[in-house]
């Protein structure tokens, strides 16, 4: 099966990590400006996920330098609870008409704060980005566990993954490699050995890298999945890239699932 691989890039100016991170000049460029042009000469399609004016302009003037007029995307990066959908609906609508941006998205909302953001914005919101992978599985152990008096019955995102294959909106998952919030990698992670043994089994079967086999998981899941990898590594990119010939099989797909910590009912 044929997929089409794009380049997510977060750009959060006010991170508590990093504030102001994206602008910061490396080597006479700006961040985001450097990651923007390394991921766009990988993969030819780069979005960029912003939340602040500033970095809208630093966009501008990175395309300008990449001889380019617009982006294929642009993901307003976390809800905001002061924000006015009226206002991201001008803005929006601003920037379409100029041309510089083809496509509006969303990232970490949930279905009612989608609804807001779509019931003022003149656009098809065409992604929501949100955490995912096989060790971070908050969205499905809900559905799988309803009526259940377990842990994970709890439903804390207000079923996304429904939601979006219902308006047919993209889910582009991020820290595809990661568990917990930032806690960590799970490949190769002692913590997750009954993940990792299977994960390395089923990449040795299927002559592909662990990497590939945990994307493939992501993307097995019905509805229109992309899976950000957080890299521009050219070898973990053609790494990851493999994921998209992995078929896994329903039984494999549960068996990660459940290697990774998880229960069925």
């Amino acid at each position: 099966m044929d997929m089409k691989f794009i380049g997510i890039i977060p750009a959060r100016y006010a991170s508590t990590r990093f504030p102001g991170k994206p602008l910061a000049v490396l080597g006479g460029k700006t961040v985001i400006q450097r990651v923007y042009e390394q991921v766009v000469g990988v993969l030819g399609e780069a979005y960029v996920a912003t939340d602040d004016e500033r970095i809208v302009h630093a966009v501008d003037q990175s395309l300008l330098r990449l001889r380019t007029d617009r982006l294929d995307s642009l993901l307003l990066h976390r809800p905001d609870a002061l924000m006015e959908p009226d206002e991201i609906a001008q803005a929006f609508t601003e920037l379409h008409k100029a041309g510089k941006v083809r496509n509006f998205g969303l990232s970490n909302c949930n279905p009612l704060t989608m609804e807001l953001v779509a019931s003022r914005v003149p656009f098809k919101i065409c992604a929501n980005q949100v955490q995912f992978s096989v060790a971070h599985t908050p969205m499905l152990d809900a559905d799988f566990q309803t009526n259940m008096k377990w842990d994970g019955s709890s439903m804390r995102d207000g079923g996304i993954l429904a939601y979006c294959r219902l308006h047919h909106i993209a889910v582009q998952a991020w820290s595809t490699m990661q568990f917990g919030f930032f806690e960590g990698v799970y490949l190769n992670n002692e913590r997750f050995g009954a993940l990792n043994a299977v994960l390395y089994r089923l990449a040795e079967e299927k002559g592909v890298s662990a990497t590939a086999i945990a994307l493939a998981w992501i993307l097995r899941y019905p509805g229109a999945m992309q899976a950000v990898i957080g890299t521009t590594n050219i070898q973990r990119v053609r790494d990851s890239a493999k994921a998209s010939g992995v078929e896994l099989s329903r039984r494999e797909w549960y068996e990660l699932y459940q290697a990774a910590g998880n229960r069925l009912p």
